[in-house]
C-alpha cells in the first residue's frame, strides 16, 4: 500500500484538527495542504517508525509550529456565533495546552503520542491539559439566578450551580421577585422553571430579564411543551423534571462555553 492510500483516511482527522487549531477551516486547510506538499516534495522525511498517523500528525505539527500561530489564532476568531465564541475561547490558552488538549481530548491520541507530537516529555502532557480546561473553567464562571419556587429542587439546583464553581446571586419564586433580583444584581445566567408560586411565569420572568439585558438561559420545567411554540424565549437549553444532576452540569458548561458575554476582555 504506499504512504498516500495509508493517509487518506485521516486526512479528514487532520482537517478537523487544523481546523481547531487555527479557527478556521480556511486557515486549517492551508496547513493541511502545505503538510501534504511537503510530504510529496520529500517522502524520505516522513517518519517510518510511527504508525502512518502519527507520522502525518507530526509532520503537520512541523509546519505549524513553524508558522505564526498568533497572528492566524486572531484572524480565525471573525467567525460569527457559536463557533466563533468557541474558538476564541480555545485561542486565549497558550498554544501548547491548546494542543494538548486537542490532540487527546478530540483526536484520542494518547498521552504519549501527544508529547511526540508536540516535543514534550509524557508528563507534560497532563498538566498542559489541566492548564486548557482550567482556563476554560476560568472563562465560563458566571454569576447564576435561580428561578425556581419549589424549595428541595430551588436547594439541589443551588448545590449544583456551587459544585461547578459559580456564584448564585438568588433564588427567585415569582416573576417579580425574578425580575427585581436580576434587576439588581446581573446574573451571567439564568436557570428558570415556568411556573412560579403565585401563578406567575418564569417565561414572562425571562422575556422582562431580556427586554433589559442578554443573558443565557436554561429553562428546567415539567411542562416542555410550553415552551416549544416558536416565540421567543424557544430555549436553547431545555431541561424536563425530573432530572438528572450531569444533565444540569452539562447545560450549563455548554450555555457558558458559547456565551459571548463571559468572555473576558483583552
Amino acid at each position: 500500500m504506499s504512504l498516500g492510500q495509508q493517509l487518506a483516511p485521516h486526512l479528514p482527522f487532520l482537517r478537523r484538527y487544523g481546523r481547531a487549531l487555527t479557527g478556521s477551516q480556511m486557515h486549517g486547510d492551508k496547513y493541511v495542504r502545505a503538510t501534504l506538499e511537503a510530504i510529496v516534495a520529500a517522502p524520505d522525511q516522513f517518519p517510518r517508525d510511527v504508525d502512518p498517523r502519527l507520522g502525518l500528525y507530526r509532520m503537520f505539527q512541523g509546519i505549524w509550529s513553524s508558522a505564526n500561530y498568533d497572528e492566524l489564532d486572531r484572524e480565525g476568531i471573525d467567525a460569527d456565533g457559536n463557533e466563533g465564541v468557541a474558538r476564541a475561547r480555545l485561542a486565549r490558552m497558550t498554544p501548547l495546552s491548546r494542543q494538548a488538549l486537542l490532540l487527546t481530548a478530540m483526536e484520542g491520541f494518547t498521552p504519549e503520542d501527544a508529547a511526540y507530537l508536540i516535543d514534550v516529555e509524557p508528563s507534560e502532557v497532563e498538566a498542559l491539559v489541566s492548564e486548557a480546561l482550567a482556563e476554560i473553567e476560568k472563562q465560563t464562571r458566571a454569576r447564576v439566578l435561580i428561578i425556581e419556587d419549589e424549595p428541595i429542587i430551588a436547594m439541589d439546583i443551588e448545590t449544583i450551580v456551587r459544585d461547578l464553581g459559580h456564584e448564585v446571586t438568588g433564588v427567585a419564586v415569582t416573576r417579580d421577585e425574578a425580575v427585581a433580583l436580576a434587576m439588581e444584581d446581573r446574573p451571567g445566567l439564568v436557570l428558570a422553571d415556568i411556573q412560579l408560586a403565585d401563578d406567575s411565569s418564569g417565561i414572562d420572568a425571562v422575556k422582562d430579564i431580556l427586554a433589559e439585558f442578554e443573558v443565557p438561559v436554561i429553562f428546567i420545567t415539567a411542562f416542555p411543551e410550553r415552551l416549544l411554540t416558536g416565540e421567543r424565549p424557544e430555549p436553547t437549553f431545555l431541561i424536563t423534571k425530573p432530572f438528572q444532576r450531569s444533565t444540569v452540569k452539562a447545560a450549563i458548561s455548554q450555555a457558558l462555553f458559547f456565551d459571548q458575554t463571559t468572555i473576558p476582555a483583552e
